[in-house]
């Protein structure tokens, strides 16, 4: 007979630590996390900022972070629904949707820090790699807002939409360290970045070429797709304009509010539309004539 070595035993149990409850949850690497916040001691207590980016299914989120004993501190936040209020309304979280987030967390971080002026970024963005460098403020050299990338859970595979909110951020004037190996259009072979492609995802071309290859040839799906952008009437070749324009505007006025024409909900036809997709509980008397039906279709089956 083998014998099988017993190897959770109770002295295991005992010296077992239970993980984070973040861990347990599989929401945050700690490893990650841990190298991201340690500050070096001869900082002085400075505070070590990092780029969050997360993405839902219908949204970028993106925050400039800082951590301390008591937690977290969000120095500025940005959000891609609020494009809307730079003219963006359609795709929320694509490439481009995700620079220009970026674009707007980098300017409003560097409008409150009253650098702004200061460090003005890529302004005609070209797909070119570029980092921040210093500048001259006041007569005197200032070394640019650093932030640290923060991807979270997410795959960082070549051409990830992370990687775009975080070319957003860098063109916006703020100093993330970084490398184009990353970038869509970077060739593993030659080792060199196509700027071209860069600069095609950054004003939504990829998006372009799709909707031109649906529209040829599958109109229905096409109209399924884009029925937003048909609505609108956004067509392909205008959405390099669209997301110039939402630039520029970015850049002007990062904290822009969005205001809908649309009429605001009260507080009861919100309650009536969540009421919508609520199961609502059947009665006493529903499930007993429930079970009545269950029991006669099971004798009419036997017969």
């Amino acid at each position: 007979m083998p014998f099988h070595k017993l190897v959770k035993n109770n002295a295991y149990f005992s010296r077992y630590q239970t993980k984070y409850k973040r861990r347990r949850q599989g929401k945050t690497d700690y490893y990650a996390r841990k190298r991201l916040i340690t500050q070096a001691k001869n900082k002085y207590n400075a505070p070590k900022y990092r780029l969050v980016v997360r993405f839902s299914n219908k949204d970028i989120i993106m925050q400039i972070v800082s951590s301390e004993i008591s937690g977290d501190k969000v120095f500025v936040s940005a959000y891609s629904h609020e494009l809307r209020a730079y003219g963006i309304e359609h795709g929320l979280t694509n490439w481009a949707a995700a620079y220009a987030t970026g674009l707007l967390i980098a300017r409003r971080a560097l409008k409150k820090l009253g650098l702004d002026e200061a460090f003005t970024g890529v302004e005609e963005p070209d797909g070119e790699f570029t980092l921040t460098e210093a500048a001259e403020v006041d007569g005197e050299e200032r070394r640019p807002f650093k932030a640290f990338l923060d991807v979270g859970l997410t795959r960082t595979s070549t051409g990830a939409r992370v990687f775009g909110a975080m070319k957003g951020a860098s063109d916006g004037g703020i100093l993330i360290p970084h490398s184009e190996k990353r970038f869509p259009g970077y060739d593993m072979e030659s080792k060199e970045l196509d700027a071209e492609t860069l600069r095609k995802y950054i004003f939504g071309g990829h998006v372009a070429e799709y909707m031109e290859t649906l529209a040829d040839d599958d109109e229905e799906r096409y109209k399924s797709q884009f029925q937003g952008y048909i609505d609108d009437d956004i067509e392909a070749d205008g959405l390099e304009d669209l997301y110039s324009e939402a630039h520029a505007a970015i850049r002007e006025d990062p904290f822009k509010k969005y205001t809908s024409d649309a009429p605001k909900k009260t507080k009861e036809e919100w309650k009536a539309e969540s009421l919508k997709y609520r199961d609502q509980k059947s009665s006493k008397a529903e499930k007993q004539k429930r079970v009545q039906e269950k029991i006669q279709q099971i004798l009419a089956d036997d017969e």
